[in-house]
């Protein structure tokens, strides 16, 4: 007889937002990771449940408001939002004290005092919190790791250029380009967010901030070009560059180590894909670039391509299923979320003071 354990059903989850983060992201990683499945989508908009039901079927259940979530905390395992981001605290506090696990879209608060209050509410509650800092499983990024882990750079890394960069000249409206406060707008904690935790991430503590944020489009409030400049307790430096003025690009990567340079030019290719309609399948290749596309290693003297390892943002909610059924620690921890709001908060007191502002992790 065979006495193989049936497997658990998935983990059923609630997704709050059907806006961008959530239709192109979050929607179809969830529904793409076996262990879990989409239980629940709660947006007000009736275009938007239309738009879900035709995405993830007639029947996903669909509700108005968040209350009616709650409501039914009980059926469910976790908790995404992905709502705007003036939204995230109150709703990830929340989910915490409804006894739910969160998955909270980036930026987790726009102050490290409030982060900590959820990173503690968490903690208390012996309650998984993490933030989609999906860039992490970007093709580039994950070339940039694996060269520096396997020290092809050279013995050290001298300093770390990155840069997201669009050209938008006209406003396109929106939450994302108030200049209220409390709408947590602008680069600077949109793009700036994941730029920042991918400079922790591969170097480590960061000691000093310097930051420069502009509003440089007619009619804009909130910050749409933008500079981060981070020192790291190790010593190297990372320059971060955020823009949506940026008429011709700058290279994706280049980071310059004591022996060799790494530059990659253009995005990873899994956004596109999402906002076409494509989503990885279990035993299929994702995140894949064109030969064409590989950045370069060398110096002056001497080049040779570098084939950029596939992106990879399956991995987030795959890891996300594993920490809940195993009790291990996320992919993106509530740590390394507060973190990056420390450092992006000194980056705007940074821009606001035209100075250097320090950690005190020296």
């Amino acid at each position: 007889m065979d006495r193989t354990e049936a497997a658990p059903p998935p983990l059923r989850v609630g997704l709050i937002g059907y806006g961008l983060a959530g239709s192109v992201f979050h929607g179809p990683l969830i529904a793409a990771t076996p262990d879990l499945t989409l239980d629940t989508v709660v947006t007000g908009h009736p275009e938007r449940r239309a738009q879900v039901h035709a995405e993830h079927g007639s029947d996903m259940r669909t509700l108005a408001t968040t209350d009616e979530l709650f409501a039914r905390a009980g059926s469910l395992d976790l908790v995404v939002v992905a709502s705007p981001n003036r939204t995230h605290v109150p709703l990830a506090r929340r989910a915490l004290e409804a006894g739910l696990p969160v998955v909270v879209d980036k930026p987790l608060a726009a102050t490290a005092a409030e982060a900590q209050q959820l990173a503690s509410l968490a903690a208390e509650q012996g309650l998984l919190l993490s933030v989609f800092h999906n860039r992490r499983w970007d093709n580039d990024f994950r070339t940039v790791r694996a060269l520096m882990a396997d020290g092809a750079l050279g013995d050290r890394v001298h300093r770390l250029e990155s840069r997201y960069e669009r050209w938008r000249p006209e406003l396109k409206g929106g939450w994302r380009e108030s200049g209220d406060p409390a709408e947590v707008g602008g680069l600077l904690y949109d793009l700036g967010s994941h730029l920042v935790d991918q400079a922790l991430t591969l170097l480590g503590p960061v000691t000093a901030v310097y930051a420069e944020a502009d509003v440089r489009r007619h009619g804009a409030e909130a910050d749409d070009d933008a500079f981060i400049a981070l020192t790291h307790a190790g010593g190297v430096r990372s320059h971060l560059w955020m823009s949506a003025v940026a008429a011709q690009l700058g290279p994706r990567f280049r980071v310059l180590g004591s022996e060799a340079a790494y530059v990659k030019d253009g995005l990873d290719p899994q956004e596109a894909a999402l906002r076409e309609g494509a989503r990885p399948t279990p035993g299929s290749r994702w995140g894949v670039e064109p030969e064409i596309a590989w950045g370069t290693i060398g110096d002056l003297d001497a080049r040779r391509p570098v084939p950029t390892l596939d992106g990879d943002y399956p991995a987030y909610y795959e890891g996300i299923a594993t920490a809940l059924r195993e009790g291990t620690s996320p992919p993106v921890t509530a740590a390394e979320a507060l973190a990056v709001i420390r450092v992006l908060e000194a980056a705007r007191t940074s821009a606001r003071e035209s100075r250097v502002v320090t950690t005190g992790l020296a």
